[in-house]
């Protein structure tokens, strides 16, 4: 029996008989139903999201998101087929970041828009209240001696020195810092010496014995420990996983 139009009188002859042609598309709607069901796990989501944010090599991602390197070669070696992310070779080590087409685009802003009533954020006028009690010259001060430290990862600087050194109450120095950057000035340098040895590990030759002196660690066996606790990988297991990354396209 032929088509004509819809039982209800919803709508005109032409639109449903739009409708119909649309609707035998079997092709478009089966691309589209696979591509959804691509992203019905929920670690293959987390890493498209992760990757619409930033690029990262498969160690990083893996430290980030607390998944094994094979996992995590795998669903992007999925993802890559689907044409959501796309990869190019640094050096030694593959980088991964989303496709820039419509369609990722869209994915990314579905994503955000679902679960955004579970991802507040510090908005600005949060941030304007945590430093309204300090003065603007305290506030650029820490600034200022935060950008200094980060230049020279190696030096550990106790807090009394940088007290004496910048003119400030230390007090008043570690409060003032974690109301600008949100961590305690000790676990804000770890995390940064930490990144910064990751980095190494990715784009150098150096010993890691070599690497926890450039960052600040007079003992080898203790950088271990930390790199570990932040990245589920020893410093050597990290590196080799940069380098038995899945080919780029």
């Amino acid at each position: 029996m032929g088509f004509d139009r819809m039982g209800h009188e919803h709508g005109s002859v032409r639109k449903d008989a739009l409708l119909r042609r649309q609707l035998l598309l079997g092709g478009d709607f089966s691309a589209v139903a696979e591509l959804f069901h691509l992203l019905d796990d929920s670690s293959r989501l987390r890493i498209f999201w992760l990757l619409c944010h930033t690029e990262a090599c498969v160690a990083d991602i893996s430290a980030v998101t607390d998944m094994s390197s094979p996992a995590v070669s795998h669903h992007l070696r999925l993802l890559k087929d689907a044409g959501l992310v796309r990869g190019r070779r640094e050096g030694k080590e593959v980088r991964y970041r989303a496709a820039d087409t419509p369609a990722c685009k869209l994915l990314h802003a579905m994503i955000e828009k679902t679960m955004e009533i579970s991802c507040p954020q510090l908005g600005e006028e949060d941030e304007d209240r945590a430093l309204a009690a300090y003065s603007a010259e305290q506030v650029e001060t820490v600034r200022r001696m935060h950008d200094e430290l980060l230049q020279h990862p190696e030096r550990r600087v106790p807090i009394e020195e940088l007290a004496r050194r910048y003119l400030m109450n230390p007090t008043t120095l570690k409060e003032v810092f974690k109301a600008i950057y949100g961590d305690s000035l000790a676990a804000h340098m770890k995390e940064h010496r930490l990144e910064k040895a990751a980095e190494l590990l990715r784009r150098s030759d150096e010993s890691v014995a070599a690497v926890a002196a450039a960052v600040g660690y007079d003992s080898p066996s203790r950088f271990s420990a930390a790199f570990r606790a932040r990245y589920h990988l020893l410093p050597s297991e990290y590196r080799r996983g940069t380098l038995a990354e899945p080919d780029q396209d």
